[in-house]
């Protein structure tokens, strides 16, 4: 097959190049986090990533690779993201009038933002934290709603059986006296 004859699509990605790292990971670049950016500060005097305002200053020298970079930024997005969908689980299960499932964080580079799995997890998508707010609420209000309902948060009459059984003397049958 000669190369003009493949579609003009598949000509372009097998020519195109890989995005050059020093572009995007580098002192000033911006990083994409709830919808809007950060400003990433290498700054070796915090111990620690520490976000302030719109920046993120990442404890790195200047002559820090991009790599470094990447790895020091990515690694922050993450820890993150597992804070945000922690809190955004707990608030929207606890509407739902259910326990929060359990996170999972998923790095595929494809697939949903969230997935429920089985009874108790929901698989979120890292990257989610990229996205605002009401769309990552959203995402997670729809996938808590998919999770199966344990049956005994359908169990009316379980917490009144229990108390009986536990003190029969407190209820006694009708026509008992």
């Amino acid at each position: 097959m000669s190369g003009s004859s493949r579609s003009p699509q598949l000509k372009l990605r097998l020519e195109g190049s890989e995005p050059d790292p020093a572009g995007r990971w580098h002192d000033g670049a911006a990083l994409a986090y709830l919808g809007s950016s950060l400003r990433l500060v290498l700054d070796t005097r915090h111990k620690d990533a520490l976000r302030a305002g719109d920046t993120l200053d990442l404890p790195l020298p200047p002559q820090a690779t991009p790599r470094q970079i990447q790895d020091r930024a990515e690694a922050w997005l993450r820890e993150e993201a597992k804070r945000v969908l922690q809190q955004v689980i707990a608030q929207k299960s606890a509407l739902a009038g259910r326990r929060a499932p359990r996170l999972a964080l998923s790095f595929a580079a494809r697939g949903h933002w969230v997935e429920a799995q089985g009874d108790e997890t929901l698989r979120c998508n890292w990257r989610l934290i990229e996205q605002t707010l009401p769309v990552i609420e959203q995402a997670i209000t729809r996938a808590i709603a998919a999770l199966p309902r344990d049956a005994r948060e359908f169990d009316l009459f379980g917490p009144v059986v229990a108390k009986s059984v536990a003190n029969p003397t407190s209820n006694p049958a009708p026509g008992a006296r």
